[in-house]
């Protein structure tokens, strides 16, 4: 006589660039598990959001935002602290594990892919690189790196463009400090939960125009709501520079702005340039890294009155 298996835990993931809209479908969704009598948690996987600092120019949700939504991890960094990659899939464990322990269904909803992904997948046991082999390869000039790394990891220099100069010093530091290749090392990848999981994700593809549209009307408005106040506190504070909160997207510009190296319309044009970039990185990222099996939503000028329950069905219905 066979034992039924219940189906591992539900997760829903709802990923894509900043400004395409990601936090209001995951309230609808959060709504739609509610009327069904599930109660949803929201959970963040921003890795600017995670800083109690960045509340404006994260665009982290206000409390009326939420909707009566619990969310989790949002703001529970403080800037002084980096939040790792490995820090914030250890804290979205906990906090998904008690999701589940309550009855409740996470949805997890951000842009950072390398959060997400290392949830899922799991993390490379890497040592911590010699000091002094990640001074010598980021002393070197771009097209050297490139060079070496041909020489000693082609398989991964093929995969990198020339210019890609911040993964071909990651993958010639570890190959130089470990002697191991970063693709050997991700195959001893531990600690994702894409197993013990029932995943439900939705990745959003915005039309590139309309994206970038958002981005500059978003990046205006977050001046006209407390931004560079914002950044004056940050300022006060007397952080590490290198930090993430003090190079998050605006804060350098308008940083240069309060120091009146720029003018105010030249902050605007600056931070959202940077905003447009980044988001285009973000496109190909959640373009090229998730599986083709996991559904896109395309978004843009024409869509109104998106079905996300259609999205969800086989959550909505457990």
């Amino acid at each position: 006589m066979s034992i039924p298996v219940s189906p591992p835990a539900p997760l829903a993931l709802i990923a894509g660039p900043t400004a395409s809209g990601k936090s209001a479908i995951a309230l609808a969704l959060a709504h739609h598990l509610g009327d069904s009598g599930q109660r949803a948690v929201i959970i963040n996987a921003d890795s600017a959001q995670v800083y109690a600092d960045l509340q404006v120019l994260s665009a982290r949700p206000s409390d009326d935002e939420m909707e009566g939504i619990e969310h989790r991890l949002f703001g529970t960094w403080d800037g002084a602290q980096a939040c790792s990659v490995a820090a914030w899939a250890a804290a979205a464990k906990a906090e998904i594990a008690a999701c589940h322990e309550a009855g409740d269904v996470p949805i997890l909803v951000g842009g950072t892919g390398m959060y997400i992904k290392v949830l899922i997948e799991g993390i490379a046991p890497i040592p911590e690189i010699d000091p002094a082999v990640r001074a010598a390869v980021r002393a070197l000039p771009e097209d050297a790196a490139y060079k070496l790394l041909q020489l000693e990891d082609p398989l991964r220099a093929a995969q990198l463009d020339p210019g890609d100069s911040q993964r071909i010093a990651r993958a010639l530091e570890v190959k130089r400090s470990t002697g191991i290749t970063l693709a050997d090392w991700q195959m001893a990848k531990s600690g994702g939960i894409g197993d013990e999981v029932t995943l439900h994700p939705l990745v959003i593809e915005p039309d590139r125009p309309w994206l970038y549209e958002r981005c500059d009307l978003r990046f205006e408005a977050m001046v006209e709501t407390g931004a560079i106040a914002e950044v004056e506190a940050l300022l006060a504070r007397e952080l590490d520079p290198d930090l993430p909160v003090m190079r998050a997207i605006g804060v350098p510009e308008i940083a240069a702005f309060l120091y009146e190296e720029i003018d105010l319309e030249t902050m605007i044009a600056a931070a959202s340039q940077a905003t447009r970039n980044f988001a285009k990185r973000q496109f190909t990222w959640f373009r090229r890294q998730p599986p083709a099996e996991w559904p896109r939503l395309i978004v843009g000028y024409e869509s109104e009155n998106i079905d996300i329950a259609s999205y969800f069905v086989s959550l909505l219905r457990n």
